[in-house]
């Protein structure tokens, strides 16, 4: 029976870890979703009260300064304008997922692209800005579900025009 119990226990624990590791990819899909479709509500359900959007690194390749972003509020209001009217997709690929208990790091890719206003659809239109972006996300447990507490980007590699990035302004 002892022996029963123990693979009962390692199942049920493999099963709570795919679980987080589903829950977790959600936030960082959340996060990449809030941005591509200027939803703020959905970008907040990614995000703890406290958090920190760190592009420090993504930013300054590519010739900008651009602070870490702090709390929740301020990460939203700042990246839903500058953002959000850009016709964008961010693709998240490469996830992995360490959990330890209530806290979890996800290391992922997220490729950008970004295009002025009203221009991604539009063959004839070719000035862009494509990113790779290395996302290290630190995650907790909230009582409702997965949220990022702190994100950083650093950018792999860059293509096209970075003042693209400007044109919500």
């Amino acid at each position: 029976m002892t022996g029963f119990d123990m693979t009962g226990a390692r199942h049920d624990e493999r099963v709570r870890l795919l679980i987080d590791q589903a829950d977790i990819a959600a936030a960082v899909h959340r996060y990449a979703e809030g941005l591509d479709h200027g939803d703020a509500e959905v970008l907040t359900s990614a995000l703890t009260e406290d958090a920190v959007v760190d592009l420090s690194a993504a930013t300054a390749r590519i010739g900008f300064e651009f602070p870490a972003l702090r709390p929740r509020d301020v990460v939203v209001d700042t990246l839903i304008a500058a953002v959000g009217p850009l016709d964008t997709s961010h693709s998240i690929t490469n996830l992995r997922i360490t959990v330890h208990g209530d806290i979890a790091t996800a290391r992922c890719y997220a490729m950008a692209q970004h295009f002025p206003p009203g221009e991604g659809s539009r063959p004839d239109k070719t000035r862009h800005a494509l990113m790779m972006n290395r996302y290290t996300a630190e995650l907790v447990r909230c009582p409702d579900l997965w949220r990022i507490a702190r994100l950083t980007i650093d950018n792999a590699w860059f293509e096209g025009d970075p003042t693209v990035l400007l044109q919500a302004s």
